[in-house]
């Protein structure tokens, strides 16, 4: 079903073949020697256009977990690229040794552009401040790990929801369920991009509201999605001071949550989340970067139709 495709966009993927790779995902934890040696004799190219850490070494680690080999760079001064060469001739040239290719490129829309020339599957592993698909992924099967559901659920997004593209590919993808609301916690010149108010939330009549107080709203939240807000986005000091504890989820914070409350970030944090919340129960986000790579792993042997 998903054998030969490329993942750009979360919303390449039914909610049928997202349940599947899940399904893969779950079986993978459960048995994960039964997975060791799957993929021997496959190769994944990592090409990061851009520093990264988590996702280039949650993709290499997934490979080399399911038994397979890994090439590739990690800056592009490193590579071809600094001669000159193009995106579609480097894919081409990747795809003669590689059965499976991971790119992150700062450009916007490159590996959409980059499709066309690619013959083995492409997965976008972030393209500038559009989109992190498997960061997606990993949210939504997260989401599933601790609440058992993915509809009927009310989910707080806090923080700079104004730039931050994790929060916008989530509310896209979580906005294909059933009797999800949204409340969305950010300072004024943070809010969403009009078009996710309008062409996402409003268009599909998804519940949601905005506060700019978190302890306002917490004991209303399922899943609390934390995001770092940063200095530099206020247009005065003044407000950045009256607001900037509002944004970080401590103990005291957590007295009015939910006992239940899954609290997820795409990491890395600063201080946006205490670190003696660490320790709770409701702390999900380092459980949240390990399933990240049993997600991809998941993704790889769909794509390469491995069974």
């Amino acid at each position: 079903m998903l054998k030969g495709r490329h993942l750009v966009d979360p919303q390449d993927f039914s909610i049928q073949e997202l349940e599947s790779i899940f399904e893969l995902t779950q079986e993978i934890i459960n048995k994960p020697e039964d997975f060791n040696s799957i993929c021997h004799g496959k190769i994944l190219s990592t090409l990061f256009y851009e520093p990264s850490t988590r996702t280039r070494f949650s993709f290499e680690a997934a490979m080399l977990r399911l038994g397979g080999g890994v090439i590739g760079f990690s800056e592009p001064g490193s590579s071809s690229v600094a001669k000159g060469e193009s995106l579609a001739d480097t894919l081409r040239t990747v795809a003669a040794y590689a059965d499976i290719i991971a790119m992150r490129h700062p450009n916007e829309g490159a590996p959409k552009h980059g499709i066309k020339y690619c013959p083995v599957p492409l997965i976008n592993g972030g393209d500038g401040g559009h989109q992190h698909p498997t960061q997606t992924l990993t949210d939504l099967f997260t989401i599933l790990e601790s609440k058992g559901r993915l509809d009927n659920l009310t989910i707080g997004c806090c923080g700079d929801l104004k730039f931050g593209r994790t929060v916008h590919s989530l509310i896209k993808a979580m906005s294909r369920y059933e009797n999800v609301k949204f409340i969305l916690v950010s300072p004024k010149e943070l809010q969403v991009p009009d078009y996710i108010r309008t062409e996402i939330l409003e268009q599909r009549n998804i519940q949601f509201q905005e506060v700019e107080r978190l302890e306002e709203v917490i004991d209303q939240m399922d899943i609390l999605y934390m995001t770092r807000v940063q200095k530099e986005r206020f247009f005065n000091e003044a407000d950045y001071v009256r607001l900037k504890d509002s944004y970080i989820v401590d103990l005291k914070k957590l007295k009015d949550a939910k006992e239940d409350l899954a609290i997820l970030h795409p990491l890395p944090r600063v201080n946006e989340i205490a670190i003696e919340v660490d320790e709770d129960p409701r702390a999900w986000y380092f459980r949240q970067v390990k399933n990240g790579m049993f997600v991809r792993m998941g993704l790889i042997l769909k794509l390469l139709g491995v069974k």
